[in-house]
This record gives C-alpha cells, structure tokens and sequence, in this order.
C-alpha cells in the first residue's frame, strides 16, 4: 500500500481510505467488521466517518466495534461534527458547547481515546469562525484529537479561518 502525508503534517494515510457512510446504513455489525477487516488486511490505514453517518452514530459504533481487534496506533481514524445530532438548536454546529459535547460523544462511540482527524462538516453560519476554532483547539490540546479539518467549506471560508487560524482573529 503506498502512503502519504495528510497536508503537511507527518500523519501517514494510505492512498487508499475507507469511507464509512453506509455503516449502519447499508452495512450492519457484521458487514463493517468484514469490510474493515479487508481493508486492514489489504494495508488500509484510513478510515473516515462522521458523528450523523448511520441512524444515531451507528457509523462511528460500528466502526469502533470492528477495530477493536486491531492495533490502534497502527490506524488513522477521522471522524466529523456539526450535522444535526437531534432536535434543536443545541444538537448541531460549531459553538464550543456543541463541539465539546460532540467530541466525548464520538470518542465513546468509537471506543477510543482519541480522534485522529476531526473535521468540521458543514459550516455554521450561527457561530463565529475564532468560537469554532478556539474550541478545537482546546480538544486538541486536551488529547482527545490530533488534528483538525473542514469538510463543505468554500474557498473564502478556508482562507479565512486560515487567517484567524495564524492571527487569532478576523481581519
């Protein structure tokens, strides 16, 4: 399997990364055990799920159950917050109230203690860039993720939480 840096960091993923959407939607229990166990066999490093992947988290359960057998500092689990979660304004985004609730969530459901990758979904329009990314920042420096991302974002947003990410704040 050939690997790569993610971005500019020493994290090494393999070229190739499993997408975990269809756990606990097309694939139960068995079926994630059985495709991961393929992946893991066939040199696969990545994976990449999300907190609204299956019914209730059933993505991050799954997939949590099926490495279990395998080592974990041998694999690079990413995972995503901000879709809605439940009912109510309280369930989704970017606040720190969320992002900290969030995050203890995924980590029980994937057994671990620690996400590798931790990406925003979509962006939250309600809550500002620096409350977002201050919040990140103190669960990476808590330990309970090694890096951050974004998913959905556009250009502007990337650049400008990249901005806010090296100055401390909105230009």
């Amino acid at each position: 399997m050939e690997f790569r840096n993610l971005g500019s960091t020493g994290l090494r993923v393999s070229a190739v990364g499993i997408g975990c959407n269809n756990f606990g939607r097309r694939c139960d229990a068995d079926s994630t055990r059985a495709v991961v166990s393929a992946a893991v066999t066939a040199g696969i490093n990545f994976f990449d799920t999300a907190d609204i992947y299956g019914p209730r988290g059933l993505s991050e359960e799954y997939l949590g159950l099926a490495l279990k057998k395998h080592a974990r500092h041998d694999l690079v689990i990413a995972s995503k917050f901000g879709g809605p979660m439940g009912d109510g304004e309280l369930m989704k985004g970017g606040s720190r109230r969320y992002i900290m609730h969030a995050v203890d969530e995924s980590l029980r459901r994937l057994g671990t203690d620690y996400i590798d990758l931790y990406q925003q979904h979509f962006p939250d329009t309600q809550t500002s860039f620096e409350e977002t990314l201050s919040a990140l920042d103190d669960v990476v420096r808590a330990g309970k993720v090694r890096y951050i991302g974004h998913s959905n974002y556009t250009g502007w947003q990337i650049a400008h939480a990249d901005w806010i990410g090296k100055w401390g704040r909105a230009s």
